[in-house]
């Protein structure tokens, strides 16, 4: 009898991560790009940085985060590959739409369409990417999968940052939002759809009937069951409010605490939070595979460890009067802050079974969402607005930094995270 996991070559597999991953990168250019822009939009447009903070943040993932869990439910018994194609000619559109925005209202609602066509790019990507890759390899996979968020916020920055200097911020949102049109035509007609538990110990064969999809609320209790989720979801979610409100509002700090334009910041943020940040998305699931292999907690106590030595490298990144000198220190914090992403999605895909892993994933980031980039920029913002009646342009230097702080609780939960880790695991192959 033919087992699917037979199915496919280390080849195929390799392109279906690739593609991924730039869809990925895509994603995230379109979802980031308002981070280089949030100075001019509001000068522009005349709001203040609770507004952009809103714009940047609720706005977006109230919508993405709802519509996450039916989505992935979807993409629980259809096609992953259609679904995923889809989504990202919707996103890319409306993306494109928020350069013919003519106020704040407008710019809200094709936001708003962003995110609800994003809803439909992770989940079904992860639970692909879990039929393609064994569990011994999963983190490393998602760990590739995730360098889609700082190549997005590199190109996003960059691009953005030198369109809005030489040609205003309606071109750059045009400028970013056409090409994935076209790299939705790539994915729906050049990548295959896996058979469902293919890369699983115990694959189940070609013409084996598809076993029964649970409901969604028998997945969350399923969930909520396991304790190391449950900490991974909040230190996740922690880890993202400090990650989200840094990424949103970097670029508006350096224009004013040290001046900086925002083609130079569109490079040197571009690089920062592309490189050293996809070196710790890389990194972190390479050392949780690592250490993980050996003692199962370290897949989630790499991340407590890392979240607890960036700490005093942001605090200081916010305090120097040197531009260059913030921007070197930030390096750290950016590098370390992304370590949970990888074995964070790993570990829940492993926890749970095969039909349940797209609304496992959207479960992570409904949490992760309405924590990290519901709340991080709105909080970042109303900090901001409620410190510059005394600290004026320097409020969000403060803002910034109080808001690190986080990252001690975020850590605590990894911690708990990984206690629990084994036996939750255990439970799951049973």
């Amino acid at each position: 009898m033919k087992q699917v996991g037979e199915t496919f070559s280390d080849a195929t597999r390799r392109y279906v991560l690739g593609v991924l991953v730039v869809t990925y990168t895509f994603n995230f250019i379109d979802r980031q790009i308002l981070g280089i822009l949030v100075e001019p939009i509001k000068q522009d447009l005349g709001v203040s940085d609770t507004a952009m903070g809103l714009l940047t943040g609720l706005a977006f993932a109230v919508f993405y985060t709802f519509m996450g869990i039916p989505i992935a439910r979807i993409a629980d018994r259809t096609n992953r590959r259609n679904l995923i194609a889809g989504a990202l000619a919707i996103w890319s559109l409306f993306t494109a739409l928020q350069g013919f925005a003519q106020n704040f209202i407008q710019l809200l609602l094709f936001r708003i369409g962003v995110g609800v066509g994003e809803a439909g790019c992770s989940p079904p990507s992860h639970s692909m990417l879990a039929d393609y890759y064994p569990p011994e390899r999963r983190a490393t996979a998602l760990g590739i999968y995730a360098l889609g968020i700082p190549f997005g916020i590199l190109f996003g920055f960059f691009v953005g940052g030198w369109m809005e200097q030489f040609f205003g911020w309606r071109w750059a949102f045009v400028v970013v939002g056409i090409p994935g049109l076209l790299l939705a035509l790539l994915v729906r007609f050049t990548v295959k759809e896996p058979p469902r538990g293919m890369s699983e110990a115990n694959p189940p064969a070609a013409d084996a009937p598809p076993a029964v999809q649970p409901p969604v609320k028998e997945v969350i209790a399923y969930l909520l069951a396991r304790r190391s989720f449950i900490h991974m979801a909040i230190g996740g979610g922690v880890t993202a409010f400090v990650g989200y409100g840094l990424i949103t509002f970097a670029a508006a700090f350096f224009t004013r605490s040290h001046g900086m334009s925002s083609g130079e910041l569109g490079t040197y943020l571009g690089l920062i939070f592309g490189i050293p940040g996809g070196i710790g998305i890389a990194l972190g699931g390479r050392l949780a595979d690592y250490f993980g292999a050996r003692d199962p907690r370290w897949y989630l106590w790499v991340v407590a460890v890392g979240l607890l030595i960036l700490i005093p490298f942001a605090l200081a990144a916010y305090m120097v009067q040197s531009a260059g000198l913030a921007l070197l220190l930030l390096v750290i914090p950016v590098m370390l802050g992304n370590f949970y992403q990888a074995t964070t999605f790993a570990q829940t895909q492993t926890l749970v079974g095969v039909r349940m892993r797209s609304v496992a994933a959207a479960i992570l980031l409904f949490v992760l969402n309405m924590i990290g980039l519901a709340c991080g920029p709105s909080v970042v913002g109303i900090l901001s607005d409620w410190l510059a009646p005394n600290y004026g342009d320097e409020s969000l230097r403060w803002a910034l930094f109080l808001c690190t702080f986080a990252n001690f609780w975020a850590a605590f939960h990894y911690w708990r995270a990984g206690v629990h880790f084994p036996k939750d695991r255990a439970r799951a192959e049973a």
